[in-house]
């Protein structure tokens, strides 16, 4: 029973102390002037600092003077969270509670507005623009890293603004005429380069067309060299077979002559003798035409004169033959 009493004051002293870290914490301790992180799930609260790691925004206001004493208002939203690397110069700053971090961004606010009011004296109004402050001021994040232990997430500068309600007037109405100026000259640059383009389409059309024109041209002065080329090779063939027959009835009228025998032989021969027959026909069946019958009767005796020529030529060719030996 005794025992169990210290054991249970040992336990509740253990959860009175410790507590569970967040995901969201950073629990520092201090050790031989040192500062380092806790990184179990549990750790001493009167031992230990818990300090949150989210990001804190800064929503800033600075009024500064351009070149020229011209006031201007800057405003600017910063997110900082606290630099892990130099978490002594947080302590330092912020000292050793809970809230070091919003009070170490009131200095780094402080430090911004100095920064900006630097900037903004050295440029013209007509040259401040808000790209160009931001970029200044990342460029020297380092330094709030090394005096306060923070660190820059993200920097917006979201207006620059005149004082002078006249002179912010102006400006926007020399932005507004700058603006329409680059649009007009941006149109007239696409005009231009889309009348080129139809111009350069319009050629490669144009050449498209004349190389098709030239194929056409050289594929039908081919097909015109072929015809020609058959033709010439058809009359060639039809002269070959003028020639063949030609010949063929040199040989036969030569043969004819040698052997006029061979005439009986002949279609015309048998065409004559038709013909004198029809002839004769109609002699006899048509009697009021006399000058068909006087036709027909010398049409039938030359037949007859030719008949006993070449009956006749055949000895008289041997007569001569035997004379001539």
């Amino acid at each position: 029973m005794w025992l169990a009493i210290p054991a249970v004051v040992i336990v509740a002293l253990l959860m009175y102390e410790y507590r569970l870290r967040r995901p969201d914490q950073l629990i520092l301790y201090e050790s031989a002037g040192v500062i380092g992180f806790r990184k179990t799930r549990w750790y001493p609260r009167h031992f230990s600092l818990a300090i949150p790691g989210t990001t804190h925004l800064l929503e800033i206001k600075a009024e500064a003077a351009a070149k020229g004493s011209m006031p201007v208002i800057v405003k600017m939203a910063v997110s900082v969270a606290a630099a892990r690397e130099s978490i002594a110069a947080l302590i330092r700053t912020g000292g050793w509670n809970a809230g070091a971090v919003a009070k170490a961004s009131k200095e780094l606010e402080t430090l911004l507005y100095a920064q900006v009011k630097e900037f903004t004296e050295r440029a013209g109004l007509e040259d401040l623009s808000s790209e160009a402050l931001r970029n200044y001021l990342l460029e020297r994040a380092s330094t709030s890293r090394q005096l306060f232990g923070l660190e820059i997430i993200a920097l917006t500068v979201q207006t620059i603004d005149p004082v002078d309600p006249s002179i912010a007037d102006a400006l926007r109405q020399r932005e507004s005429a700058r603006i329409l100026e680059q649009t007009e000259s941006l149109n007239q640059k696409a005009r231009v380069v889309a009348a080129d383009a139809r111009l350069r389409a319009d050629e490669q059309i144009a050449s498209f067309a004349h190389t098709l024109e030239m194929k056409k041209l050289d594929l039908k002065k081919e097909e015109q060299e072929r015809e020609a080329i058959l033709a010439q090779r058809r009359v060639e063939d039809e002269l070959k077979r003028s020639r063949m027959k030609l010949d063929f009835d040199r040989d036969e009228m030569k043969l004819l002559k040698d052997n006029p025998q061979l005439l009986l032989l002949t279609p015309q021969a048998a065409r004559l003798a038709e013909a004198s027959q029809a002839l004769k026909n109609a002699r006899t069946v048509v009697s009021l035409a006399p000058g068909d019958a006087d036709s027909g009767t010398k049409l039938l005796g030359l037949f007859q004169l030719f008949l006993e020529n070449v009956l006749n030529g055949s000895p008289k060719t041997g007569e001569k033959k035997s004379r001539n030996t």
